[in-house]
């Protein structure tokens, strides 16, 4: 699973990565709100840690921005407010949880584990006519169930968690594929062209779309 830190101050990002990764965790940061947005725009993130008092764009700005893209990605904000009114103000701008500065490793790994059952537990993705279950790797199209590889499955799903971004072929092939080297991208194209033939996409839906010479976007 792959974790977004966004906070400033340096101490407490090497703490949080040095644990996480130990936990399993693959682990991106950044020092302000802006960097953060940045990389939100780039790539896809399982969850996010976000501070709130940050430089060049506030955690609670960042959470509204990120909320008007994504609505699954959980976040939790990591801060020492604590008001009552602070608390509800964090969660009405999207936060999934809160946990007050400072704070016991242990229950922020515990709080992470939580969410993400949680997102496995619950996570159904739609586009337009097509619904996905990730957690019993179901797919219905029109309401029939399409049978998909695995990758093709997981490729999907992507495309899907980045509903109205353009997902760049280097993109694809690094976190779909895994693979962080020079790769031969056509590959995407032959998995891409499968999938839209089993979804038996109409025309009119055009769910999946070509953004010639960069990548593929998905939209309702």
């Amino acid at each position: 699973m792959h974790i977004l830190i966004v906070e400033d101050e340096a101490g407490i990002v090497q703490f949080l990565q040095q644990g996480l990764e130990e936990e399993g965790y693959q682990i991106t940061s950044a020092s302000d709100g802006l960097q953060g947005f940045e990389l939100i725009q780039k790539q896809q993130f399982d969850l996010i840690l976000l501070d709130w008092m940050l430089p060049k764009m506030s955690g609670l700005d960042l959470c509204k921005a990120i909320r008007k893209k994504d609505t699954s990605t959980p976040i939790l904000f990591l801060t020492a407010k604590d008001t009552v009114q602070e608390t509800i103000e964090g969660i009405k701008a999207g936060a999934n949880d809160y946990i007050k500065k400072p704070f016991s490793f242990e229950e922020l790994v515990e709080r992470i584990k939580i969410h993400f059952r949680n997102q496995n537990e619950q996570d159904i993705l739609t586009l337009g006519t097509i619904q996905i279950d990730i957690a019993k790797h179901v797919v219905l199209s029109h309401g029939t169930e399409v049978q998909l590889t695995n990758r093709e499955f997981k490729l999907l799903c992507y495309l899907v968690k980045n509903k109205g971004k353009v997902c760049t072929r280097n993109q694809i092939i690094e976190d779909v594929w895994d693979i962080h080297f020079d790769y031969d991208t056509g590959v995407i194209d032959v998995f891409i062209n499968a999938i839209r033939k089993k979804l038996n996409i109409k025309i009119e839906e055009d769910y999946i779309k070509t953004v010639r010479g960069v990548g593929y976007i998905a939209n309702d």
